[in-house]
């Protein structure tokens, strides 16, 4: 063999440095910086106008998207690489970054797909998991979630594909909340389903345009037999959720306690016959 064969050959290297790699990494400078110009301006669009604040939301995350896509378009263009260089580097590199990055694709796939289903959008109110709470961004690699509890929980995309995901408002404002209440079975329950419909429609967060209504059903509350009042109905805005919430069950409970509404507890029957027996009409 002759050893002149074993020179090295620089040329993918050199069209790789020559090809204009700080143009690629300007695209992808100028991309993000757009991206954060974006992402401010939708947010401030979104804190002004709450009625469209879901819609804004779900513009920006595609703006993103499309953002991002036309960026890494644009950096490959700007490396100016030949064609037989491009090549021999993707066939080369491609088992390699696949299996390297399978994850990684995979939630970028993931991603796209939850763009086009949409099994939820940004400002919705999601269960996923042992998480709940509303879904602030959908990006390239994860959907964000914060918590009630303000904590940001960062999802993969893919998990998406294979495990359930609840939207209580899909895509809408509003969203119905249930909120349970117990009294005890021998209670007066006309007064007290009456006075849960007075609470929860005088709440300044209710959204009556929707229907609402409060059921009830005979349970046990631990030994005890209990009536559940269930208030089911419509907050004006997802974010509102726990204001309700605590609004609806402030006025439950201080009306409760100045109408003498017990809570559940064990019903004691006397064993005598003649005590339990009705007495006779005169």
């Amino acid at each position: 063999m002759d050893p002149t064969d074993l020179t090295p050959q620089p040329a993918a290297i050199d069209a790789l440095r020559l090809g204009g790699l700080l143009g690629a990494i300007l695209v992808l400078a100028l991309a993000f910086v757009a991206i954060r110009v974006l992402t401010g301006t939708f947010t401030r669009l979104g804190a002004r106008f709450l009625d469209k604040r879901l819609l804004i939301n779900q513009i920006a995350t595609i703006g993103r998207f499309v953002l991002w896509s036309i960026a890494a378009i644009a950096a490959v263009r700007a490396l100016s690489l030949p064609r037989e260089v491009l090549l021999g580097l993707t066939g080369g590199a491609a088992v390699t970054i696949g299996f390297a990055l399978k994850d990684l694709v995979a939630s970028v796939l993931a991603g796209l797909t939850i763009i086009v289903d949409r099994p939820f959008q940004v400002g919705d109110r999601v269960a996923f998991g042992d998480y709940y709470g509303e879904i602030t961004a959908i990006g390239l690699r994860s959907v964000r979630l914060v918590t009630l509890d303000d904590n940001v929980v960062t999802i993969p995309n893919n998990k998406f594909l294979t495990d359930a995901v609840a939207s209580g408002n899909a895509g809408a404002l509003d969203m119905l909340i249930q909120i349970d209440f117990h009294i005890g079975a021998d209670q007066d329950l006309p007064l007290a389903k009456r006075l849960v419909e007075q609470a929860m429609l005088s709440c300044r967060y209710v959204y009556t345009h929707k229907p609402w209504v409060v059921t009830v059903n005979l349970i046990m509350v631990g030994s005890a037999p209990a009536i559940r009042l269930r208030a089911k109905a419509y907050v004006l805005d997802v974010q509102f959720e726990k204001a309700y919430e605590t609004d609806v069950t402030e006025r439950v409970h201080a009306a409760f306690l100045e109408h003498r509404i017990a809570p559940p507890a064990i019903l004691h029957r006397s064993l005598d016959p003649a005590a339990s027996a009705p007495s006779p009409t005169p």
